[in-house]
């Protein structure tokens, strides 16, 4: 369990005191390295929206959007105020890895902030943050402005819900004087992946799209969403189809009208799906007949609203803790694309 492990390696890693002297001279040069070795340096951060300077370490964190709570969390430092959630979530509101990370923390538990497509202003200003985290959002640029008049805030670096996961963790670093522990955190993660990816071979270099279906539209995740960076990263290769029918657009993702299905052709169809009875509906779905992989066999049904969550996107604590039934699910789905 990622949230456990990280948060131990992070007290772990804190400068001891050498043994075997008890001179005073030699506890004051301990004492100069660990200070030295905490020191924040100011640093400024790019943004869609311009710049945003952070000039003291953050004590009071708000977070909003996805990613950057369970970043900070990593890091070692608990908002004091974080978006509630309701897809996947515990009954109180988190996500069940921040559930077992804050408790792993023994700290307080943040404020939920309510959920929107607006920032809810007046619960951040309450917060007193000394920083907000927005690095992965959907704010606008009028939104940016309120926010910074309440406290720095950090944007997206281009598009808004694109930015690619890994550098929501190292922006995140940044912003609270933990780079090191960032690339730290990012090396555990990625090991964890590489492993998986070397434990099965016969994903390198299949074509895969990923999408989600509901009853109402047919979605198709571009490269630019972190979710099928991940899928990259265990070696898949994004299906060429997806590019061509995304055509000009720039977004995350793609609707994709029914009368086309028969275009999204690659070796694997990956669909996020909240529960069995919605896979059992797909597979019945007469107007998704013309999909090649339904015919085929060969679409990974990711099942289950924390599962779904865990890698959509990935963040700093979500993607170890679903990882196993990430790859659990694609392996029938590879092996019968032959």
């Amino acid at each position: 369990d990622v949230c456990s492990s990280d948060l131990a390696a992070i007290a772990l890693a804190l400068p001891l005191a050498a043994c075997g002297s008890d001179s005073s001279e030699d506890a004051d040069a301990a004492s100069d390295t660990t200070a030295s070795s905490t020191a924040f340096t100011p640093v400024t951060i790019e943004h869609a929206f311009g710049y945003t300077e952070i000039e003291q370490r953050p004590e009071r964190v708000v977070t909003w959007g996805w990613g950057s709570t369970d970043a900070a969390i990593a890091l070692g430092v608990v908002p004091v105020a974080m978006p509630k959630n309701s897809y996947g979530a515990t009954d109180e509101g988190y996500m069940p890895w921040q559930k077992e990370a804050i408790e792993a923390a023994g700290a307080e538990e943040p404020t939920l902030l309510t959920e929107g497509t607006e920032p809810p202003f007046e619960e951040i200003a309450a917060a007193a943050p000394d920083v907000i985290l927005a690095n992965y959002s959907g704010i606008t640029k009028a939104d940016y402005a309120k926010l910074s008049q309440i406290a720095p805030t950090v944007a997206y670096p281009d598009q808004p819900w694109s930015t690619p996961w890994r550098d929501v963790i190292t922006t995140v670093g940044q912003v609270l004087g933990e780079d090191a522990e960032a690339q730290d955190l990012l090396a555990d993660i990625d090991e964890e992946v590489a492993d998986a990816a070397k434990e099965h071979p016969e994903f390198q270099g299949r074509t895969i799209a990923a999408v989600a279906i509901d009853p109402s539209a047919f979605y198709v995740y571009t490269g630019a969403d972190p979710r099928v960076q991940f899928l990259e990263d265990l070696g898949f290769t994004v299906a060429p189809s997806v590019a061509k029918l995304a055509g000009d657009e720039k977004g995350f993702y793609i609707t994709l009208s029914t009368e086309r299905l028969d275009e999204l052709t690659s070796d694997v169809l990956l669909s996020y799906v909240p529960d069995q009875a919605r896979v059992e509906a797909i597979e019945k779905d007469k107007t998704l007949q013309a999909l090649p992989q339904l015919k085929a066999g060969t679409v990974a049904s990711v099942v289950g609203e924390s599962y779904v969550s865990s890698v959509s996107p990935p963040t700093a604590l979500s993607l170890t803790w679903g990882l196993d039934a990430f790859v659990d699910a694609l392996v029938p789905a590879v092996k019968a694309a032959g």
